[in-house]
Order: C-alpha cells, then sequence, then structure tokens
C-alpha cells in the first residue's frame, strides 16, 4: 500500500522508524484541511487485522460517539459476537485492551479528528490519557496515532498540554502542502500530463493541496481547470474558504480578520500593524491565532535582514486564500452561475492578474528554498533566509526592496529577484536601472563586507543581454525547481 503515497519522503521516514522501535509510540499528526493526514496513515499502515481506526463526528453527542465506536471495533476484529455501545470512553478503551492484548504484532491505533472525538464533557482525552500511561507506555507494540485539522486545539490541547496529556507524545507530524515536484508527481499519477509553467499556474492558485488537485481533469489546461474548479458555483472551491476557516479553528471569524488583513499588503504586515488593521488588542489571545494560522501553514513569519525581533513581518502565504479573496469572492453571480463562461481566461494580462501572480510566485519561492539552494549549488552551506526594505526619511529619494535574501555562511550573500513571465525575462534599460539601485542601496544600508551576488528567479528564464551579464551572476527557472 505504501507505493501509492506520492512524496512524503520525511515522513514516511518517521512513521518507518516508530515501527521498527522497540518500543511503544504516540504520535501526534496535524495539518490543515484537505492535506491528506488520513491517507497518509490509512495507505501507510494499510487495513491490516490490528489496524483499528476511529473517525470523530463534528458536532455529535458522546452517543454517537461511542455507537461508531462501538461499529467500528465489530468491524474491525469481526467479532463473532457484537460487543454493546460502551458508556464511557473508560469502557471503550478498556474493550480495545482486552482486544489487543490477545493479539501478536504491532497493534496501530488510529485516532482521527480528535478534536470531535474531545467534545466538552466527553472525557475522551483523561481517558485516553489513561490508556497510554496505564497500558499502551508499558508495552513495546503499540502505536497510538491522533490526528486533526484543528491546528490550534492540537496545539494547546495535545502538543503543548497542561494536563495529563503534558509530556506524552513522543513523535509529532506536522503534514504539509505538497511541493512543487510533488505535485508534478501526483498529477503524474493521475494521468495529467502538464508542462512545468502550467503546473504553477495551478501551484500559486490553490497550492499543492492534494484534495485540490484531484479536482483537476485529464485533457484540460490549467487555466480551463482553474475556471472550472473557482468560478463556476459547482466548482469545489467557489464556496470552499468559510468551510475551510470554520473547520479548522473555533472562532474562525478572528483568523479570518488576520487572512484579510495580510491579503491587501504584500510585503506583509508587522504584530503592531496587524493589531491596528484587526482592532484586536495585544495579548495571548491574538498570539495563539498568529500561532495557530502559521503552524496551519496559511501564514509565515520573516525577519528582515538586519532588523530586530519586533520587526518581525507576518506574511500570507496561503495560496487559496490569497486567490479567493483577490478573484473568486469578486467574482460577479451571473458569471458563475454560467458553468460554460471563461471569466479566468479573460483575466489573463491584466494589470491585477500581473500583480497577483508576481506576489503569488514569490510565496511560492519562499516555500522552495531548499530546491532554490541546491539550484545554486549552496545545499551544504547553513544559510539564513529574510527579505529586506528600504525607506529613506527623504521623500525625494527611491526606496528599494528585495523579497528574498539568502544570507550564507560562506560569506557571501544572494539577492533574489523574483518575476512571473508568461515569456522570456528581458531586463530593460529602466529595470536595470532600479536593479542598480536596490544593490547600491542594500550594500550603502546595511554596510555588510560579504560577496553579494544577484540571482535571477523566472518562469521562463532570462534573455542575455548587456544588462544581464553586467547585473546577474545566476538565473533560476521554474523547470530546474521542478528537478530539486
Amino acid at each position: 500500500m505504501k507505493q501509492k503515497i506520492i512524496g512524503r519522503k520525511s515522513e514516511k521516514e518517521k512513521l518507518e522508524n516508530v515501527v521498527l522501535a522497540n518500543e511503544s509510540a504516540f504520535l501526534a499528526l496535524y495539518g490543515r484541511r484537505r492535506v491528506g493526514k488520513t491517507f497518509l496513515i490509512r495507505e501507510y499502515f494499510g487495513s491490516g487485522k490490528n489496524f483499528f481506526e476511529l473517525t470523530g463526528q463534528k458536532d455529535s453527542l458522546l452517543s454517537d460517539q461511542l455507537e461508531n465506536f462501538a461499529i467500528a471495533f465489530n468491524k474491525t476484529f469481526s467479532v463473532r459476537r457484537p460487543i454493546d455501545v460502551p458508556k464511557s470512553w473508560n469502557e471503550a478503551l478498556k474493550l480495545l485492551i482486552e482486544k489487543l492484548e490477545k493479539r501478536n504484532g504491532k497493534k496501530i491505533l488510529f485516532f482521527d479528528e480528535l478534536p470531535w472525538l474531545a467534545s466538552r464533557k466527553s472525557n475522551f482525552l483523561s481517558a485516553l490519557d489513561y490508556f497510554w500511561n496505564s497500558w499502551a507506555s508499558k508495552r513495546n507494540d503499540v502505536i497510538l496515532i491522533v490526528c486533526g485539522s484543528a491546528a490550534s486545539w492540537m496545539i494547546e490541547k495535545i502538543l503543548n498540554a497542561k494536563g495529563g496529556l503534558h509530556n506524552r507524545i513522543t513523535h509529532r507530524i506536522r503534514l504539509l502542502p505538497f511541493t512543487l515536484i510533488e505535485t508534478k508527481n501526483y498529477l503524474k499519477s493521475r494521468k495529467i500530463n502538464l508542462n512545468p509553467k502550467q503546473i504553477l499556474e495551478i501551484y500559486i492558485t490553490f497550492g499543492g493541496i492534494p484534495h485540490y488537485l484531484k479536482q483537476l481533469e485529464r485533457g484540460r489546461s490549467a487555466l480551463e481547470n482553474i475556471n472550472k474548479i473557482c468560478f463556476t458555483k459547482d466548482g469545489i472551491l467557489y464556496n470552499e474558504f468559510n468551510n475551510l476557516y470554520s473547520a479548522l479553528f473555533e472562532f474562525y471569524e478572528n483568523h479570518i480578520k488576520i487572512i484579510k488583513a495580510l491579503a491587501k499588503k504584500n510585503k506583509g504586515l508587522t504584530r503592531n500593524e496587524l493589531l491596528r488593521k484587526t482592532g484586536f488588542e495585544s495579548g495571548g489571545g491574538f498570539s495563539g491565532i498568529l500561532h495557530a494560522l502559521e503552524e496551519s501553514g496559511f501564514i509565515a513569519s520573516y525577519l528582515p535582514f538586519d532588523h530586530k525581533s519586533n520587526d518581525q513581518l507576518f506574511r500570507l502565504t496561503d495560496e487559496y486564500s490569497l486567490f479567493y479573496l483577490k478573484w473568486i469572492l469578486k467574482t460577479p453571480k451571473n458569471i458563475a452561475n454560467n458553468s460554460n463562461n471563461n471569466y479566468w481566461l479573460l483575466k489573463q494580462n491584466t494589470p491585477s492578474y500581473r500583480a497577483w501572480s508576481g506576489y503569488a510566485f514569490e510565496t511560492v519561492c519562499l516555500k522552495h528554498i531548499a530546491q532554490i539552494k541546491k539550484c545554486l549549488g549552496i545545499s551544504g552551506i547553513a544559510t539564513t533566509e529574510s527579505c529586506w526594505f528600504y525607506k529613506p526619511k527623504e521623500k525625494e529619494l527611491s526606496g528599494a526592496q528585495i523579497n528574498l535574501i539568502i544570507d550564507r555562511s560562506d560569506n557571501c550573500i544572494s539577492l533574489c529577484e523574483i518575476k512571473f513571465s508568461d515569456n522570456e525575462f528581458i531586463i530593460n534599460k529602466k529595470y536595470a536601472e532600479n536593479l542598480k539601485n536596490k544593490i547600491d542601496a542594500f550594500t550603502q544600508q546595511t554596510k555588510t563586507r560579504k560577496t553579494v551576488f544577484v540571482v535571477m528567479i523566472t518562469t521562463n528564464g532570462v534573455l542575455k543581454n548587456k544588462y544581464y551579464d553586467e547585473l546577474i551572476d545566476k538565473q533560476i527557472t521554474v523547470s530546474e525547481m521542478f528537478d530539486t
């Protein structure tokens, strides 16, 4: 079954280590909705005789959850006499112990959508804590896996628990969306063969989310697929936005406020700027929301080059959220009601498209630093990645912005210019002057003594003219990033 899992190299290695270890394991798996958490566990462990799975049911009564347990128990263990519905989680887990003690080999217990199982007054977590401490942890053949999409809940109640489950977790996996190469391989496994540029167009629209990628139809171009999935009322992503956040976070409206504020500012916002724009008060609650959004992969924090920690910038990094707020939300209803519309095709080459695609491509590059370093031949060199902004006090002077700086331990700095273009990018006189000003401003303002290299990261390469020869030390194309 493992061969069906596309990518996920580090996750599979961690699961393999858990299986081979001569001790029991308590694994917490978390990540955003639709990212493939359940698929990973089911496909890796299969449906062996010692694999027990129970999925929480949203907004259900305790009695309903316990009934689901009884159904799963009877089905998994093929019991001759079905068990009655247990009256509590302690009783339910005791039944598991009695059954598993009679079986040889590794015992895999998978509790999916844990936040729904562990609803208020259910006592599920205290029962699970007792189950682990009194029985499972004392053995060497139990793999207990808890999983949930509600990242803030998983972090607070499981990973950073202050109560009974404190420090019980022995392993954790934060499952992130597919990388570019994983996306390519996933589509290939579904007989969808698109070139790197078309795959990138899909990636900057809704990222490497397996469930979203699953909606792509073979024989359609990237633009055709995006148009159908995002701009028709029956498309899965047309109304996904609120469902996505409500499934992940309690009081999700607060999380959406932050997402909307960040969507309006390409360079990102500091914590204080976010507080002003959202109207929140500074404190643990606000910090918790930021942490949950970052752990779920919706936002990322960056410290500008040569700045203090309080200058940390938060940036929206979820491709679908940005695309929804920039495009889908503004779709006229008469367009969405027409399943044969060509709305997205007509938006190509507009100024709004160029602005959005440029920012979205920058986000993709920031998620693929390892691949960029490999393309530059510096994988073995320790680096720190950041951005840099310069805003002069004198109004008559021009500012400067560099969205990716790779500060290297070999006494060099790579300044990366990131450009999304349908064709080969051409450095003209105006762009060359602007780039020179950036380089000069950076070296003068930071007073760096390191050697500065300029790298162009583009979709279709850079034309080698006199300006290229004068300014550019290295270029990377999207195709190269797919090969690493």
